[in-house]
């Protein structure tokens, strides 16, 4: 028998993943059933291309630390933690929190795969994930690895294809803890500059704004206090009953797959939205910039959350 054969026999997952890189996955989350959060099928997703995963629970409402453990894995691990209601301002709490899950990565680990409640990766993605770890694994200059997004909306059918949904985002991290979760927990930086990466050639599908109309509004209710203190904007907002989707300036019909995981959600959820896309809503200047950007797929004069090297 072969070294290769005998390394496969003893690693069936991958010998070659198992000897020579470590990712750890790494997810906060509190009051996932109440907000409707499809935390189980983020875990999910990325479960096949990390070695473990750490998920901090925080202090729910709700039954979400059994929705964690219903999960079939022995690659969870469930950690606790409290949120503190004095760093709401700005969505300060959400990054604190990433830092304390980042911070639980054992120093084993090459990488860290961050990914939020709402966000899932499709299987199509998971093998150049990994060789995209691996190829850049011992470059120390690479301090991240940059993903693109798919943002849907109002239901499965509809993504934004505007600038007001970020196109591009940090999700796999170098195992340095100098690096930190930056402010609103959108992406990081390490000692206040911005991350230099590189791209993966991969997604991730952002699902937070697929609800019915009431569970989008609760949803913004049950968030905003989280990002500001009470106003009478907040008191207006408190005051709606149903989330209106119409609200948009661009969105196009998406015409790909879902994720494996996902399939059971979409077909047991009654989404029955529809939405007038072939109408957009820019002013001239964001109009030029999107025809730019439809010609030539370059997003000109975009806020980068990092340095693509």
């Amino acid at each position: 028998m072969s070294l290769i054969t005998s390394l496969a026999a003893i690693f069936p997952n991958g010998w070659h993943q198992t000897l020579c890189m470590k990712i750890t996955g790494f997810a906060i989350i509190k009051n996932a059933v109440v907000n409707d959060y499809p935390i189980v099928e983020a875990i999910n997703s990325i479960l096949p291309v990390v070695d473990e995963m750490i998920v901090l629970a925080g202090d729910s409402e709700d039954d979400t630390e059994q929705l964690i453990r219903n999960i079939q894995s022995d690659k969870i691990r469930i950690h606790h933690s409290v949120w503190d209601p004095a760093f709401k301002k700005g969505g300060e709490i959400l990054a604190m929190e990433t830092n304390k899950a980042f911070d639980l990565v054992s120093a084993e680990s090459d990488w860290a795969f961050y990914i939020q409640g709402d966000e899932v990766v499709h299987e199509k993605y998971h093998t150049i994930i990994r060789q995209t770890a691996e190829r850049y694994k011992d470059d120390k200059r690479v301090e991240g690895l940059l993903f693109n997004y798919l943002h849907f909306y109002g239901t499965y059918n509809y993504v934004g294809d505007s600038r007001r949904w970020y196109h591009k985002e940090v999700r796999i991290i170098r195992n340095d803890k100098s690096i930190r979760s930056y402010k609103d927990a959108q992406g990081f930086r390490r000692n206040g500059e911005k991350l230099k990466v590189k791209p993966v050639d991969a997604f991730v599908y952002h699902y937070g704004w697929v609800k019915t109309p009431r569970q989008m509004m609760q949803k913004h209710k049950n968030l905003r206090q989280y990002w500001t203190e009470e106003t009478q904007r907040t008191v207006e907002i408190n005051a709606l009953e149903v989330f209106d989707f119409s609200e948009f300036d661009s969105l196009e019909r998406f015409t790909g797959t879902h994720p494996q995981v996902m399939l059971p959600r979409i077909a047991s959820q009654n989404l029955t939205t529809t939405l007038d896309i072939s109408k957009k809503k820019f002013s001239f200047k964001e109009r030029v910039l999107y025809w730019i950007e439809k010609k030539t797929g370059k997003r000109l004069f975009d806020f980068r959350n990092y340095k693509v090297i």
